[in-house]
């Protein structure tokens, strides 16, 4: 299957080389004009957000210097979330990379001027590795189904610590409104919005039925913590060895607590590779159970309530879904119940009676 360009939009390559050549010249002291190119999207990856991939060459000081960089333009339309945390994203990146133990690209200028790219943006430093994208997924074919089983439990291992460092304190540029400043709360607050969002058009009492049956199960272990957002072996880069050289897509952090991101992380495990029936477990990846147990060792922080995290996943996926439908332009069912894989099993998970 060829690659896919999957990003919300596109421009014209070779004017944003020249918008991006003026940008950076007075920014990394170079003695005369900047050189840009190889611009180039990623494939498989990156729906929320324009990211462009772009080398970039100068003089500095007599010596000629050359480095890959990314930019990230802050989206204005074709909105996946209703809030924008572009900002916070950016100031999130550099508190991890100062930190160390979360090996996300260095960031180095956010620029808030909207006239010369149309909006926000920010340059980041390029990595170079792999990626296990979705577009195709990357149980099926591409280089994690091709590697072997001791390859990918090292994959597996190495990114499960990586999903363990996160966990950290001092963010609190991340809090969220009053009453709704920092824990599951926030979280909850945050996808209340989002359905709230998604309903201008249309209810969705599917997705209401979900959010109250959560609250009745409301879960006691609510441990404080960082939430990355989007926590997945897709949003993880390797290198050759399978060690992890970057964390990525930062775009909805919160403080809604730690098990947020291990609930997402096992939800979207389970969609892509974990054992289900006529579809064989991918050798060397960790089970639910191994996950679970992994995390819980590496962070030190109990995994009690681990499947409610699970449930409420499921529930934002299923709201992000019809999000995505909309923006690829796909029909918005009519019916209360949209009678898809997904949402059926969003009720069984639920205990939720689906109706004749």
């Amino acid at each position: 299957m060829a690659n896919v360009i999957v990003a919300p939009e596109t421009r014209e390559l070779s004017v944003l080389a020249g918008q991006l050549s003026d940008w950076m010249a007075p920014r990394i002291s170079a003695d005369g004009p900047v050189s840009v190119d190889n611009l180039a999207y990623p494939f498989g990856a990156g729906q929320s957000h324009e990211t462009i991939l772009f080398d970039a060459a100068w003089s500095e000081g007599g010596e000629r210097r050359t480095q890959g960089f990314v930019v990230r333009i802050k989206p204005t339309r074709h909105l996946v979330f209703p809030t924008d945390l572009f900002s916070e994203q950016f100031q999130l990146m550099q508190a991890l990379h100062q930190d160390g133990r979360v090996r996300v690209a260095r960031p180095y200028w956010f620029e808030e001027d909207p006239s010369i790219l149309g909006a926000p943006f920010f340059v980041m430093a390029k990595v170079r590795g792999k990626v296990a994208v979705s577009v195709p997924p990357y149980a099926q074919e591409g280089w994690v189904a091709e590697a072997t089983p001791a390859q990918r439990r090292k994959l597996w291992e190495n990114g499960m610590r990586q999903l363990a460092a996160v966990q950290r304190d001092g963010l609190g540029f991340l809090a969220g409104p009053d009453g709704a400043r920092d824990g599951l709360e926030q979280e909850w607050e945050r996808y209340r919005r989002f359905l709230a969002w998604i309903s201008a058009a249309r209810p969705w009492p599917l997705f209401e039925a979900a959010f109250a049956r959560l609250r009745e199960r409301w879960p006691a272990n609510q441990t404080p913590g960082l939430v990355w957002g989007d926590a997945r072996i897709g949003n993880l880069m390797f290198d050759d060895q399978f060690e992890v050289v970057a964390v990525m897509d930062w775009e909805q952090p919160s403080l809604g607590g730690a098990l947020q991101d291990l609930g997402w992380w096992l939800h979207l495990s389970d969609i892509m590779h974990f054992e289900r029936p006529g579809r064989p477990h991918l050798e060397g990846m960790g089970t639910r159970e191994e996950t679970i147990a992994l995390w819980g060792e590496l962070t030190g922080i109990s995994t009690a309530d681990v499947d409610w995290y699970e449930d409420f996943a499921a529930l934002k996926l299923a709201c992000l879904s019809v999000r995505m439908t909309h923006l690829k332009g796909g029909p918005t069912p009519s019916e209360p119940y949209p009678d898809t894989a997904q949402n059926r099993a969003l009720a069984r998970r639920l205990d939720l009676v689906w109706p004749d």
